[in-house]
């Protein structure tokens, strides 16, 4: 193991506006409070038994384990979304499952979308009873270039 086992998550989300690509996902990333950290992503499982907590600040420069959605556009207009969900087992033995969407639209379906693959990958693929689904999601107008950002952020 490289490190010690996520014990517990928040979800979060932002956006944010810039000249370019890079600096607009760098705003949304600092309006989430993930921005002054390390990201590492991962793929999308929640360790059994994880715990979410309240966003709380992270400490500048660390490594920061998350699974993640996020789109960018610079088409003047145009609304992008991003959303997770996370499925929470009804086994706390059994790993959870996080599914990350984007796409050009609104967060409401964004959201539906990553929930419904919640389900499918939970209750069809791995055939496992759902306590429970947490999301977020975020939406943006762009003006100049726009990014969004959702994610599941996993901590010790």
């Amino acid at each position: 193991m490289f490190g010690p086992m996520p014990t517990c998550y928040f979800l979060t989300a932002g956006r944010g506006e810039a000249s370019t690509e890079l600096n607009a996902f760098d705003a949304a990333l600092l309006d989430a409070g993930v921005g002054d950290t390390n990201l590492i992503k991962m793929s999308s499982i929640l360790p059994p038994g994880a715990l979410e907590i309240e966003i709380s600040p992270l400490k500048k420069g660390s490594f920061i384990p998350l699974a993640y959605g996020e789109r960018t556009s610079n088409i003047h207009g145009e609304q992008i979304s991003a959303a997770v969900a996370v499925g929470i087992p009804e086994d706390p033995l059994e790993a959870g499952l996080i599914m990350e969407f984007s796409h050009v639209g609104d967060p409401n379906s964004c959201e539906t979308i990553a929930r419904n693959m919640v389900m499918e990958g939970m209750e069809v693929i791995r055939k496992r009873s759902i306590l429970e689904i947490k999301s977020i999601s975020t939406s943006i107008e762009v003006t100049r270039v726009g990014a969004v950002f959702a994610a599941v952020v996993l901590c010790a």
